[in-house]
């Protein structure tokens, strides 16, 4: 096992380029992966608590026997907003401010 590791470490070193930076250089950050402040929420361990912000669409999935309302939600995650198909039964539980 320490043969095989020792084996990836060097053939990852061989092939690691060093990182340079020079005075002035500036990261190309894209858009979509900023987000406001004012929407980042933490809870007290200080992690990043994902909140829905609101309901973008809704749909009737149908299956043989019965059908189910869906909701498509936006949420404040860590990588910039995110949208999910979710059961609209759970979440008006969940968040009812959200259906007001």
């Amino acid at each position: 096992m320490k043969s095989a590791q020792d084996r990836q470490k060097s053939y990852g070193d061989q092939r690691r380029k060093p990182l340079e930076f020079h005075v002035g250089d500036q990261c190309q950050v894209d858009e979509a992966q900023q987000i406001p402040l004012e929407e980042v929420h933490i809870d007290e361990k200080l992690n990043f608590v994902e909140e829905p912000l609101q309901i973008e669409d809704r749909k009737i999935k149908k299956l043989r026997k019965k059908e189910i309302p869906l909701v498509k939600v936006k949420w404040n995650a860590r990588h910039g907003p995110e949208m999910t198909w979710e059961v609209e039964d759970e979440m008006k539980r969940k968040y009812p401010q959200l259906f007001r």
